[in-house]
């Protein structure tokens, strides 16, 4: 068998594994670099445009982040869009847009006065809109069906032209590849159709385990492969007190185009991402997508009937610790009926008619026929359990043993936080095999400094 060595493989062609690879062909002195997809092109599954809400989370309406993180948020946002004008990507697959986060009755409309004026010296764009300027710039947050205004007091924050919102992060993807494939004197392979089925280290070398016949080993891997990081990090001994919660999210589209920009209801701090938001969807002609919904879902991979249900299980890592966990989160009655009310989203012939129900806290004259249910949308999200603190890890995790190796999981917001979590990756990739990172040309060209 024929092999391939690389200096550093990285596993996983969604927009996590193509930003690592791009920054390592653009701003090191790497030169042998292998990007190893399991399917047939990149971005065929949660970076692709229907599997999620083609946001670009800076932290503005977000509002469980606290002006902390989002300091930290935002700078990774602003890569992306100083990606995109760097390679003259505007209104290809990167957009400007209207978005707000809304508070409806006097509780929300007080959090969101407060929240704008912490945060407006972040973001210097952001205004406050009450209800008449409201009736103005997203007049069917406000309208009722009889075309009354709706009794509750109502605020937003947010900005209404002039900033970036909206990106297709699979034609993001596909970018970074391509463009690190571009870089002069710089090997980028890409392998398709290459399930890697375990990884070993022999001496120096890892060794990918893979059907292929070409045998692919490197100096440095990193595993940027959603929920199945943790499951191959398990089958190399690496994060046994960890095990993964596959959560999956659901759209439902409108037939029109009902709201003008996004707009983002407040989050409920035990529930944090799991308000439902509306966007307009850029590949549906600005029909309006209403989502994420939540649903626990025993498999890895969501459109792939139920070969990762037996990975799953794996990666679950059952015990008496992830038992606890499960306790703990569904004796609380809020999480357990946000749950069990989102199942409820998933069955056909009720499903619809639920949804709207809670739809309408952001349009309340929101009809059923006015929605459907967006087949084959939506993603798996893992959520990874701490065992030994026994609890639910909410955001992105990372397991670094020190060994030459790094297995990553990006839950939402990963995608937004591409840039940043591979600049990590790539400092700690250059120190362990020797090579230099530019950290002055990437400053000049993705943070602008």
């Amino acid at each position: 068998m024929q092999e391939k060595h690389y200096e550093v493989a990285v596993i996983g062609g969604g927009i996590s594994g193509t930003a690592l690879m791009y920054e390592l062909a653009r701003y090191t002195d790497i030169n042998k670099i292998a990007l190893v997809e399991k399917y047939e092109g990149l971005a065929t599954l949660n970076t692709k445009a229907t599997a999620n809400s083609q946001t670009i989370h800076s932290g503005d309406i977000e509002t469980n982040y606290t002006y902390e993180k989002a300091k930290k948020v935002k700078p990774t946002a602003d890569m992306i869009v100083n990606y995109g004008l760097m390679h003259g990507y505007e209104n290809k697959f990167l957009f400007q847009g209207q978005k707000m986060a809304m508070g409806v009755g006097d509780k929300e409309v007080e959090f969101i006065k407060q929240r704008y004026e912490e945060f407006k010296t972040l973001y210097p764009y952001l205004e406050l809109f009450d209800k008449e300027k409201l009736k103005e710039i997203e007049p069917r947050i406000i309208f009722k069906e009889d075309g009354t205004p709706r009794e509750e007091d109502i605020v937003a924050m947010g900005c209404r032209s002039g900033v970036y919102t909206t990106i297709d992060f699979g034609a993001m993807a596909v970018s970074l590849a391509q463009n690190a494939q571009n870089e002069p004197n710089k090997t980028c392979d890409v392998f398709f159709n290459t399930e890697v089925l375990g990884i070993e280290k022999v001496g120096e070398k890892f060794y990918l385990k893979t059907e292929n016949k070409v045998a692919i080993s490197a100096d440095f891997v990193v595993v940027n492969a959603g929920a199945h990081s943790l499951w191959l990090a398990h089958r190399m001994g690496y994060g046994k007190d960890m095990g993964c919660l596959s959560m999956a999210g659901s759209f439902y589209l409108t037939k029109q185009k009902l709201l003008n920009g996004k707009v983002y209801m407040v989050q409920n701090p035990k529930l944090p991402f799991a308000a439902l938001h509306g966007d307009p969807d850029i590949m549906a002609d600005g029909c309006t997508r209403f989502g994420p919904t939540a649903l626990p879902l025993p498999k890895l991979e969501r459109y792939h009937g139920l070969k990762s249900f037996p990975e799953y299980l794996k990666t679950l890592n059952f015990s008496g610790e992830i038992v606890g966990i499960f306790w703990d989160l569904l004796k609380d009655s809020e999480i357990r009926n946000y749950l069990f009310r989102n199942i409820l989203f998933e069955i056909p012939g009720i499903n619809v008619d639920l949804f709207v129900k809670d739809a309408r806290k952001i349009i309340p004259s929101l009809k059923s026929e006015d929605i459907y249910f967006a087949k084959g949308f939506g993603g798996v999200r893992p959520q990874v359990l701490d065992k030994t603190n026994k609890k639910l890890m909410l955001g992105e995790a990372s397991i670094n043993p020190g060994t030459g190796i790094i297995f990553n999981m990006t839950p939402s917001p990963g995608a937004t936080s591409c840039f940043g979590n591979a600049l990590r990756d790539v400092k700690t990739v250059c120190e362990y095999i020797g090579k230099t990172f530019d950290e002055t040309k990437f400053n000049a060209e993705l943070l602008k400094i």
